[in-house]
């Protein structure tokens, strides 16, 4: 069995703690927060795994692995003494504050030999791997745009602004989508209840294949939803993860181009309208899904889906959309890549 150590038990922390305590492949050994009282509450929930206000007891504590759902500021420092200490690593979304840091980490793991894994939970949902295979098969036809929208009334934060909070969600999923890195980004924005932290985003992803991505983020919407449309040239889809039972429908509609070579010569263009699917997606806990891939990956030394140049690429798309953000919503270029050692 895996060791496993837990660093935070705020918002993500406890469904890891869950996850892992669940799993036979997986020894929960302790738990570390800087807050006693969330940790008495591990305590009660489960007596017999260790618990420490102190990072440097976790690594000395007979680990293997640790997963660090800290805020934002401190996955850096925390990820790489972990590292130094030949541990493996699965660091929550997003995976550093820079694209400097992720570099530094990519390159201290590939060097120790050890696991870095980035917290992309949607790179293990049932649903997006539905949708990448349909994109895959052509059924849509070619992807006109992508639309996201992953709205709520809070959970405000000081260390981030809403983008960097939501964002990595959705472009993770745009990415695995379209199998593409974009060439631009623009973002726009506006802060609210404190003028110096985001709580309202637009963000623009332009891609090679001139397919554009919009994405809505915000923490002032009176209700909760997590949804994205990608609208095809044949048939077009809805992924509602906020629903229990239909997250996916696929609407076969659109445009009916003339095919006689003169564009829109007859016009107006015709409507297509057919059925409304809903297929069958498996009922799996993306993050349970996530978190055994992470054991895999450890005994049998692969490299993760969501692995370090993964959380790399967000990290560069988000650093570009915060330039964005303060240029007016001017469009930033990305480079294709970035060197790594």
């Amino acid at each position: 069995m895996v060791n496993m150590g837990i660093v935070g038990c705020g918002y993500w922390g406890p469904k890891y703690v869950r996850n892992f305590h669940e799993m036979a492949e997986a020894n929960l050994t302790m738990v570390c927060d800087l807050e006693e009282d969330r940790l008495e509450q591990v305590r009660r929930q489960y007596p017999y795994v260790a618990t420490t206000t102190d990072f440097g007891d976790l690594l000395k504590g007979g680990v293997d692995a640790v997963v660090i759902a800290t805020p934002v500021s401190s996955h850096y420092r925390l990820a790489r003494e972990a590292l130094l200490h030949n541990k493996h690593v699965l660091v929550e979304k997003p995976i550093t504050a820079s694209s400097k840091e992720a570099v530094d980490l990519i390159e201290l793991a590939e060097k120790r030999n050890r696991v870095l894994m980035a917290g992309h939970t949607y790179d293990y949902h049932p649903a997006v791997d539905f949708l990448r295979q349909l994109v895959k098969s052509g059924e849509l036809g070619e992807v006109y745009y992508i639309n996201a929208a992953r709205l709520n009334l809070g959970l405000f934060r000081t260390d981030v602004n809403v983008m960097w909070d939501l964002a990595p969600h959705d472009i993770c999923i745009v990415l695995a989508l379209l199998d593409a890195e974009p060439i631009t980004v623009s973002a726009r924005g506006s802060g609210h209840i404190d003028p110096a932290v985001y709580d309202v985003a637009y963000l623009e992803l332009r891609f090679p294949s001139e397919t554009l991505a919009h994405l809505h983020m915000s923490w002032l919407d009176p209700c909760k939803v997590r949804q994205i449309t990608i609208v095809g040239s044949k048939k077009m889809v809805v992924f509602d993860d906020a629903s229990e039972a239909e997250k996916i429908r696929i609407y076969d509609k659109g445009i009916a181009v003339p095919t006689d070579g003169n564009n829109f010569g007859t016009w107006p263009p015709s409507y297509r309208y057919g059925d409304v699917t809903i297929p069958f997606i498996a009922n799996a806990e993306p993050l349970k899904l996530e978190c055994s891939h992470l054991l895999q990956c450890i005994t049998e030394g692969k490299r993760p889906r969501s692995d370090g140049r993964a959380g790399l690429k967000i990290v560069n798309i988000l650093e570009a959309a915060n330039r964005s953000l303060l240029n007016g919503g001017g469009r930033e270029e990305l480079p294709s890549a970035i060197a790594i050692a």
